[in-house]
């Protein structure tokens, strides 16, 4: 195998990585930023960033229809293919998909739920018919609260808590209040919601590889989650990790079980909130994880190569962490028009002059270090500068 082609919404890390081992790389993705095309041979994005051009609102512009488009494109031309998030395997000929084939029983929150429910602690989680069993649903349940989130996609992008405001003119539908732009019975109506009870504790996610016959956790971390220091706009907006987690273990033993369970292959995530003891799985990522630079910094492993060798049933040995390293994924503050954010450890690059808009995301922070504590402050200062680095107005 030569040439490998990566489709998703952003492909950057696991293209450098595949270029490091002496792929030929070929990607379809969103952003289809400065470093990804430095890392693969041929690249085909939805945004064409120039500068002075507004990049727009992800939520309004991505399609996955475009990416699977740009992707059948290439397929002909390549060995295998690594679907990431935002992409299906089921898009293209299954003998050229590397990892997970069949992941509708998975990403589908919903059918997730049904699978785990009898073996593992989940939220309850409800398919409500319409606004009124959602609002049976919440009533019946005075002592619980419950939030909106889509039955697929990623990144905690739609989800919303469902409150005692969208309890209000039940009787008269269009008495419903609206939340981030989407009635709430337009998306219970709609079918693609799900109503799933809120537990709120520690966010945090495992990463899990797997063959046929064995699954062993590599990794727990920290998730990053709504942080307003940030520019981050959706209150569940993924925002990155810190890694490792140093609390409670049992997190591997229980995402070793759930990815066995669900008889996934090759790097696989696990989510879970923990809340006085008790670890709640609440979703499974049946592909490379948002920890994949996370991993190689603090493990000094190529996760390319170990999801590969994984999907191939072949578990590589891979060392313990043996540093701290942090993800951050900075959002602009405002409509900004971005300078050269060209710095140290500073990825996902957006071409200079391109415009960012509100709540958006513009870079991606990493750093590692021995003390956790300077790790953190070593992201923190170069957020810093890299905010320095943009000019803000409405009229940009």
């Amino acid at each position: 195998m030569e040439k490998i082609l990566l489709v998703g919404v952003n492909t950057r890390a696991v293209a450098c990585s595949l270029k490091k081992l002496g792929y030929k790389v070929y990607s379809a993705d969103y952003f289809g930023t400065m470093d990804l095309r430095s890392c693969a041979d041929h690249v085909e994005s939805v945004l064409n960033q120039k500068p002075h051009i507004s990049c727009g609102k992800f939520t309004q512009r991505f399609n996955p229809q475009l990416i699977q488009e740009m992707a059948m494109k290439m397929v002909n031309e390549v060995d295998g293919i690594i679907s990431c998030a935002g992409s299906s395997p089921s898009w293209f000929p299954g003998h050229k998909i590397i990892g997970n084939k069949d992941v509708e029983g998975v990403e589908d929150k919903f059918f997730l739920y049904q699978k785990l429910k009898k073996h593992f602690l989940v939220p309850e989680t409800h398919r409500p018919a319409d606004i009124y069993e959602a609002a049976e649903i919440a009533r019946n349940a005075p002592a619980k609260k419950f939030i909106l989130k889509p039955r697929s996609g990623a990144g905690g992008y739609g989800v919303r808590v469902f409150n005692d405001h969208d309890l209000e003119g039940v009787h008269d539908l269009e008495g419903v209040h609206d939340l981030g732009g989407i009635g709430v019975t337009e998306e219970i109506n709609s079918h693609d919601w799900i109503m799933q009870e809120f537990i709120d504790g520690e966010n945090i996610s495992a990463s899990v590889l797997s063959a046929e016959d064995e699954a062993s956790t590599i990794l727990t971390s920290t998730q990053i989650i709504g942080d307003t220091m940030l520019g981050q706009k959706e209150p569940f907006g993924y925002c990155g990790n810190i890694v490792p987690y140093t609390g409670d273990m049992k997190i591997s033993e229980i995402a070793s079980k759930v990815v066995a369970h669900l008889s996934l292959i090759g790097s696989n995530g696990v989510d879970f909130i923990l809340k006085n003891g008790e670890l709640y799985v609440i979703e499974v990522n049946p592909r490379l994880q948002g920890t994949f630079e996370c991993a190689e910094l603090a493990m000094d492993t190529n996760m390319a190569h170990a999801h590969l060798e994984a999907c191939q049933g072949h578990l590589v040995k891979v060392p313990p962490p043996s540093r701290f390293a942090v993800k951050m994924v900075v959002h602009a503050s405002e409509r900004s028009q971005v300078g050269d954010l060209n710095f140290p450890g500073v990825c996902d690059l957006p071409f200079p002059g391109v415009i960012i808009e509100k709540g958006e995301p513009m870079v991606t922070v990493l750093s590692s270090g021995d003390i956790m504590e300077n790790t953190l402050y070593s992201a923190r200062k170069t957020i810093q500068k890299v905010y320095s680095a943009v000019t803000h107005g409405p009229g940009i």
